[in-house]
């Protein structure tokens, strides 16, 4: 996800960036993940700050992020949360480009922002937008699935980015299953061995996050496919091309 950020920011003229997120392992992942990413591609990291997801108030934080100057500020927070770092240097005037998380891929989100987040640009996986991606893109028919099965039983625009990650475990052991059980009996020491092998040779299988290629030493199994850019533009999602 962090590489789809920095290459969206060198495609749009981002030399430095400031960095807040939250003060835990989540911020900590990403501010890692930011400093892997973005020093190759020569994108300087200005500031770097922490909040509480229980923070009501960024004020000092943001006035650090302000007199740095950046190009563009990346956001590490989820929910609703995130929205507060965001309004608040809008608030003091700043006027570069905004960068969140996946994390924000939930309605309150874009509730709760308002126009604040207009324009706001973050990865996501391609579940979210599913109906705007080309038909070509692999994850696009399952997706569609999950989120006529999903949103069938929750109603419109009930989708869930975490939903979605339990319906490819689905997937995955749909296609592994099988396999293990040409070898083994379920239940047994056996069947569970073959059940992992099963699952650490799956290639190449489109679902609503992406496309899972397994191995013993890969078992997240996704590649580029995995995200798509996408922005806030009138109170939607909307995807960028």
């Amino acid at each position: 996800m962090a590489e789809a950020i920095v290459g969206h920011m060198t495609a749009n003229g981002v030399k430095t960036v400031g960095f807040i997120g939250y003060a835990d392992p989540y911020g900590d992942l990403w501010m890692k993940a930011l400093q892997g990413a973005a020093e190759p591609k020569g994108i300087k990291i200005v500031a770097a700050e922490r909040y509480q997801r229980a923070d009501t108030s960024v004020a000092g934080q943001a006035l650090k992020l302000l007199s740095a100057n950046p190009d563009a500020v990346l956001i590490a927070g989820s929910g609703t949360p995130a929205v507060l770092p965001q309004s608040t240097l809008i608030e003091r005037g700043y006027k570069g480009k905004f960068y969140q998380t996946h994390g924000i891929a939930n309605r309150d989100f874009l509730r709760v922002g308002g126009k604040n987040v207009e324009g706001t640009v973050f990865p996501v996986g391609p579940m979210l937008l599913a109906e705007q991606l080309p038909d070509t893109h692999p994850s696009k028919k399952p997706a569609l699935d999950y989120i006529r099965l999903y949103e069938g039983a929750h109603g419109p625009n009930s989708r869930s980015t975490f939903g979605a990650h339990a319906y490819d475990a689905y997937l995955l052991l749909a296609r592994a299953v099988p396999e293990a059980m040409k070898k083994a009996k379920p239940g047994t020491a056996e069947f569970r061995a073959a059940l992992r092998e099963a699952l650490e040779n799956v290639k190449e299988l489109p679902a609503a996050h992406g496309v899972f290629s397994m191995s013993p030493t890969n078992h997240n199994g996704f590649d580029a496919r995995a995200a798509v850019m996408a922005t806030v533009a009138n109170g939607d999602w909307k995807l960028l091309k």
